[in-house]
């Protein structure tokens, strides 16, 4: 039902562009108020032309479209492209390998922030 309404929203776009691309501007009848003598008013004729009611009847449909689009786009349960892809693994600690006496963590006793060995204490006599 999607591809229908978006083939139908594409159509009604490009048609609603072209409609009102091939409008004439209210400023084009300007010179025709100082002599030109075509027009019958100041600003030409202001009544509901067919391009205006072609744009009227194009705009509603591209607005309907628009808001089934939208309704069908928020009902829509289906996967996400997101839902193949597994989290990343929790990182895990590796034991040091036997024999690696620096990598070998020194026992926490509270004293000393974790990660660092404990200071050597001098000798005493």
């Amino acid at each position: 039902m999607t591809p229908i309404f978006v083939i139908i929203h594409t159509v009604v776009c490009i048609a609603l562009i072209m409609i009102v691309l091939l409008q004439t501007g209210k400023g084009a009848d300007m010179g025709a108020a100082f002599g030109g003598g075509s027009s019958q008013t100041l600003f030409g004729n202001t009544g509901a032309t067919f391009l205006g009611k072609l744009t009227t009847g194009v705009a509603i449909v591209f607005m309907l479209t628009s808001l089934s689009l939208a309704y069908f786009s928020s009902r829509q349960t289906g996967s996400s492209v997101m839902s193949e892809v597994k989290p990343p693994a929790a990182v895990e600690q590796t034991a040091p390998a036997a024999g690696d006496e620096a990598a070998t963590p020194a026992p926490e006793t509270g004293a000393e922030p974790p990660g660092e060995a404990p200071a050597a204490e001098p000798a005493r006599e």
